[in-house]
């Protein structure tokens, strides 16, 4: 199916997405719609670097939407006729650029694939939930079960309403037609009192069995208050928190909404018939009337049931968040952020008529040096329900910031505990007032609490806070938290991890990855279940280089430079060096893996198999590529046209089949340029190669990759230029390589360097600032694939 008509199936959230992307300028939504096949079926990533197929496609659009002006002349359409001419005018600004057309387009059909695959993920997730879903679904129906029990006791109740009060008209007409009539007879006046009193009786039984059936529907409604607030709500609560850190957990409000607004529905039914019963006790009432003594204490329980119901309703929807955030509830001073409250009650009536207010709490906790802010903005707005797509009472708060109080929060009385700014945890409160037919009730929602920086360089750090928080926590209040931190166990943790590579890139850890990560944090162990990890060790140990540190940078790295290559699987990632060489000594010659960097915060590399003189597997290794690295050359490209020399200095490509079996090409080929040749983007990068020749020059008598320090007998690298490049460059020149011991961030101490050494290029300050027209060249052979020193796998997994 095409992509537009995919798209065009997908849900109201979705849709709404879809709707929002097209808001923006570039590329008007009529003209992706009626020319949505051709749009789809055109190379415009060629396009944006080809100026000829670019100009190509501009005439044709150009064309077609003659095309289609054209059909809406036969059509009288003359809305269409007037949108199109105005379209064709716009895209005739490009007349002198039509790359940038073509990138622009380019980037609306990216941004469409985001949207699918976010819908995709959804439905996986559905499925990977089937069977707590299908409990789910069991709660949820005893719930609308019970739902609709409430209502069809409000509907009898009002019926028995109605009936009582039909038996006490009877009743007061034929009394007062008897008083009427005066009648004298002893014997008929007695028959008639019998009758009046067997009237009162039924009447007063009636009352009784009204109030009785008052009382079991505030029973079931007691139920369905205390799962809701109780149960329902608070699991809501639990899966927002986790949301908020990456899980993909339904956050949707709308059936909690429905399930509010009826019970609050039936309660307000309820404060009516007691009002009715009111009106009849004043018409009449008898001695030990059943209403007069039962009436009071039902207002009050009704009342009370309300309120509890109605506390629980106002919520925050939307954590706060700042636009550029790196996630939700990082707070900076000064940069606006945003946030949704909602009234899970809705009443039609109440429709701007709600006024919410944000504030700061004024009472801070006995912390040293507890900062305290005013919140900044519009800092009022009403609930109402043009804010919400389906429709809910919200109040959305688009442009709050925070500035910090002058004043300290330090004084007598505050606690010893002191804890860093990136653990201070602060909490936004929203208060409003219920009022609706005479029932009036103060209203407050708080949010997640936040961490509040006052620089980009404390976002990484906050970050990991509300990850612990978040993942941890089951008071949504406990700013005290941090005072004393719990360790988070495994599970959770490894779980937690998963969730940042699901909600970044859309796929997150499987289980091999997960145990490998367990291996590092807490070595060779028979059950890591048990085991757990502390905040200390996570991210606040001594040095810059914490475990956060570490992961954090490859996951900055897969999402901007890697995403497309990990959403497919073909990074393994995370693989120790014991169970790299296992997997890959048992290969044929050429297969390789990618695994991240244990070494170098953000770093890849990737090993393969090569056969030594005696025809045994040796596993070799190159320097991990960083962001340095990666924002020059896709890591594909890298991947396509690594190549060292080989015997009789021809130069060859060692990646032949990613692991386990599966030819490079396959595995990578729809990522590469389809240039060739000085037309490759990448070609100055590339066409400048790093060769390592044997001081033999001899591949059959050594290894190309190895070197024995000791004998100093060691592989040289030689910078050298062939075919055009040789024609253009007279002068080669030579890199250094080094041996380096690098410490791992998890380990307290470095590993020696064995005969299995890695080896380096090392590069002097000099060479990158002191020699500015000698720095492309140099810096080209740093970035060019097979310019990186290949090296055996040894004794420190980088």
């Amino acid at each position: 199916m095409a992509q537009w008509d995919r798209l065009r199936q997908l849900s109201a959230t979705y849709l709404q997405q879809l709707n929002e992307l097209y808001d923006r300028d570039g590329l008007p939504m009529d003209v992706r719609h009626y020319l949505s096949a051709w749009i789809e079926k055109q190379e415009w990533q060629r396009a944006a670097r080809d100026y000829d197929v670019a100009m190509v496609l501009y005439q044709v659009l150009l064309e077609n939407l003659d095309i289609q002006h054209s059909r809406f002349v036969q059509e009288e359409s003359f809305l269409q006729q007037h949108n199109i001419r105005r379209y064709k005018q716009s895209f005739q600004r490009h007349q002198d650029e039509p790359c940038v057309l073509a990138s622009t387009i380019q980037w609306f059909l990216d941004k469409e694939k985001e949207i699918l695959n976010s819908a995709e993920l959804s439905e996986q997730v559905q499925l990977l939930q089937v069977e707590q879903e299908a409990m789910e679904t069991t709660c949820q129906q005893e719930l609308q079960r019970k739902m609709a029990g409430l209502r069809n006791d409000v509907q009898c109740l009002e019926h028995a309403i109605i009936c009582l009060e039909e038996q006490q008209d009877e009743f007061d007409f034929k009394y007062q037609t008897h008083k009427m009539e005066a009648v004298t007879d002893e014997a008929q006046k007695n028959e008639r009192m019998k009758m009046f009193q067997s009237l009162i009786n039924k009447l007063n039984d009636y009352r009784k069995n009204t109030l009785a059936d008052l009382n079991k529907l505030l029973d079931r409604a007691e139920d369905l208050i205390n799962l809701l607030v109780r149960k329902e709500l608070v699991d809501w609560q639990r899966r927002q928190q986790k949301s908020c850190i990456g899980a993909p957990d339904n956050v949707c409000l709308d059936q909690l909404e429905k399930w509010f607004t009826c019970v609050a529905v039936c309660l307000f039914q309820v404060r009516e018939f007691l009002n009715k019963l009111d009106e009849l006790v004043g018409k009449m009432s008898y001695e030990n009337d059943p209403i007069k003594a039962q009436k009071p204490a039902l207002n009050n329980r009704t009342d009370a049931l309300l309120k509890d119901l109605l506390k629980s309703s106002f919520v925050v929807e939307t954590q706060p968040s700042m636009p550029q955030g790196k996630g939700p509830l990082v707070l900076r001073t000064n940069v606006q952020f945003s946030v949704k409250t909602r009234l899970l009650v809705k009443f039609a009536e109440l429709n701007h008529s709600m006024k919410v207010k944000v504030s700061m709490s004024r009472e801070a906790p006995q912390i040293k040096g507890y900062r305290r802010f005013n919140v900044l903005g519009t800092a009022t707005k009403d609930l109402n329900m043009a804010e919400s797509l389906s429709g809910g009472m919200v109040a959305d708060f688009r442009h709050l910031s925070l500035k910090e109080q002058k004043s300290g929060g330090g004084g007598k009385g505050i606690s010893e505990i002191s804890l860093s700014v990136t653990e201070e945890l602060h909490i936004i409160y929203f208060n409003t007032v219920f009022d609706l037919k005479g029932f009036s009730v103060e209203l407050q929602a708080s949010s997640l609490p936040v961490v509040i920086i006052s620089n980009s360089s404390q976002q990484q750090s906050a970050w990991a806070s509300i990850l612990w928080f978040n993942m941890l926590s089951l008071d949504p209040k406990d700013v005290m938290f941090f005072g004393t931190v719990p360790a988070a166990p495994w599970p959770q943790f490894g779980e937690m991890l998963s969730w940042q590579f699901l909600s970044a890139t859309k796929r997150g850890l499987d289980d091999d990855q997960r145990k490998m990560i367990a291996h590092k944090l807490f070595g060779k162990q028979q059950n890591y279940d048990i085991c757990q990890v502390t905040w200390s060790k996570f991210s606040k140990e001594n040095g810059p280089d914490t475990f956060w540190v570490w992961f954090d940078g490859i996951l900055v790295m897969v999402k901007t430079y890697l995403e497309n290559i990990w959403r497919e699987g073909l990074i393994m990632g995370f693989v120790s060096r014991g169970k790299e060489k296992l997997l890959l000594k048992k290969k044929k010659r050429g297969t390789f893996l990618l695994r991240f960097s244990e070494s170098v915060v953000g770093g890849i590399t990737f090993s393969w198999v090569e056969m030594d003189s005696t025809g045994e597997p040796d596993i070799k290794t190159v320097q991990p590529f960083t962001k340095t690295d990666l924002c020059q050359i896709p890591f594909h490209e890298i991947i396509r046209n690594f190549q060292i020399l080989e015997a009789e200095n021809i130069p060859e490509s060692p990646l032949l089949f990613l692991y386990p079996d599966t030819p490079k090409d396959e595995a990578f080929g729809k990522w590469y340029n389809g240039k060739t040749g000085a037309d490759n983007p990448y070609m100055k990068y590339i066409k400048t190669k790093l060769m390592f020749v044997s001081k033999e020059n001899s591949l059959e008598a050594r290894s190309p990759m190895s070197c024995d320090m000791t004998q100093g007998d060691c592989l040289e690298p030689m910078n050298g230029l062939y075919g055009e490049a040789a024609e253009q460059e007279d002068e080669p020149r030579l890199l250094q390589s080094q041996l380096e011991t690098f410490q791992d961030p998890m380990l307290s101490s470095s590993l020696p360097l064995d005969d299995d050494g890695l080896l380096y290029m090392s590069f002097t300050d000099s060479d990158f600032i002191q020699q500015p027209d000698q720095f492309l060249t140099d810096f080209n052979n740093l970035l060019a694939p097979s310019l990186l020193p290949a090296q055996t796998c040894g004794g420190i997994f980088q």
